[in-house]
């Protein structure tokens, strides 16, 4: 929000009235539900706090980055991928395809312009979009008032990083970065790196890291499901969603847990264990996504901790090893 000390650097409001939707963010949400509009002839406005589309995607992602998902079920509407892309597309393929996307159905998002507050005003039955809008290089920014009828929240589950506080970090002494700003392995070589967290980024650094000859180790607190990303050469996701056609989500759920099993083993032998609830009843209920492991499993020297004085005690093992190694 706005404070009150900082009003000096804004020009006063502006108000646009918008005949149709406003939709929050230039992702693939956003410019998927902007494509549908525009199938329709309804005009709308997107605002987009970066100055270019997919803002994560482009900014925030590491370098090695592919989906884990394959293309059929990560390609927007009206629009496939082109028949020479991959099954799994990198990161950089996924931009380019976004990019045309955007230029296919003359998608212009109003760039720069990041939501103070949204209200709905039940006098005149409209929304009251405040944004500030920021020139680069400008000294002063502007308040933009947008009125409309519809407003479509397109910011993604992933929108802003999640950085706890461990106790015991002050002590570690060495660099600290959450995952969205890691983008390759390079840095790393011969070097010993904790990585927090059990999630696909997670895994996904580990690998990148072994790749680059670093030294990975992992800690994980809470329970995890991992399955393997294909099964017999095909999508564990793809054949999940065809199982969910004929069969109860606790079935398919069953079926998931004893394939990972029969393909990965026993991932308690990598001081991993299962949730209780199945995958797809704990994304449903949760949201927590479950991990599609693509070889980093195997690599990883893994530690498992609840919390408590473990928790703190990983970052002062840490900061003793790399006191030892500086003597």
């Amino acid at each position: 929000m706005i404070h009150t000390h900082d009003r000096e650097n804004f020009f006063p409001g502006r108000c646009v009235l918008v005949n149709g939707p406003v939709i929050v963010g230039a992702g693939p949400s956003g410019l998927a539900v902007g494509a549908g509009l525009k199938q329709q002839g309804v005009p709308f406005v997107i605002l987009e706090r970066a100055n270019c589309i997919a803002s994560l995607w482009q900014n925030h992602t590491y370098d090695r980055l592919k989906l884990h998902l394959p293309k059929q079920f990560c390609q927007l509407p009206y629009f496939p991928f082109p028949d020479n892309i991959p099954e799994y597309p990198t990161k950089y393929q996924f931009i380019d395809y976004l990019e045309s996307y955007a230029r296919h159905f003359d998608i212009n998002p109003q760039f720069n312009e990041t939501v103070q507050s949204a209200k709905y005003d039940k006098t005149c039955g409209l929304w009251r979009v405040k944004t500030i809008e920021s020139t680069s290089g400008a000294m002063r920014r502007e308040m933009v008032e947008y009125i409309c009828r519809w407003l479509v929240v397109a910011t993604g589950e992933n929108a802003q990083k999640v950085v706890p506080e461990f106790e015991g970090l002050e002590e570690f002494g060495g660099q600290v970065m959450h995952a969205c700003d890691y983008k390759s392995g390079e840095a790393y070589r011969g070097k010993r790196v904790l990585v927090v967290g059990c999630g696909n980024s997670g895994m996904e650094v580990s690998l990148d890291l072994c790749h680059h000859n670093a030294i990975p180790s992992m800690v994980v607190r809470s329970s995890v499901h991992v399955l393997p990303r294909e099964v017999f050469g095909r999508s564990t996701f793809d054949l999940a969603v065809l199982m969910m056609k004929c069969l109860p989500i606790w079935l398919v759920d069953k079926i998931l847990v004893v394939t990972a099993r029969l393909v990965l083993g026993n991932i308690e032998k990598y001081g991993l264990r299962r949730p209780s609830i199945g995958p797809l009843q704990l994304k449903n209920s949760e949201g927590k996504t479950p991990v599609l492991d693509i070889g980093a499993l195997q690599k990883n020297q893994i530690w498992r901790y609840q919390g408590g004085p473990r928790h703190q005690e990983v970052f002062r093992r840490w900061s003793r090893a790399r006191k030892r190694r500086k003597s």
